[in-house]
């Protein structure tokens, strides 16, 4: 299936269009949306959602929320209390 895969031109264009401290607005912002939506949704982080569009982390974040999305948590270790050994 070729959803994933992007031609050069249209990375190119997209790469472009994401230049770091530039605006998105329009149909461009809502796209980007969309398209950060379905790949956190499929298991990418923040971050690395961060670094492939050459965004910060803020944008992703601030990006995902306004198109609703529901965010994971930190994950990693937990604190809490150990359990009790008998």
């Amino acid at each position: 299936m070729r959803v994933t895969e992007r031609t050069s031109h249209e990375e190119a264009r997209v790469a472009e269009t994401l230049k770091k401290g530039s605006r998105v607005t329009g149909a461009a912002r809502e796209k980007l949306a969309a398209d950060l939506k379905k790949k956190y949704d499929s298991g990418a982080s923040i971050r690395a959602l961060a670094e492939e569009t050459g965004r910060s982390y803020g944008f992703v974040h601030r990006m995902l929320s306004e198109s609703g999305v529901v965010l994971r948590g930190r994950g990693g270790a937990t604190r809490g209390k150990k359990a009790a050994s008998s």
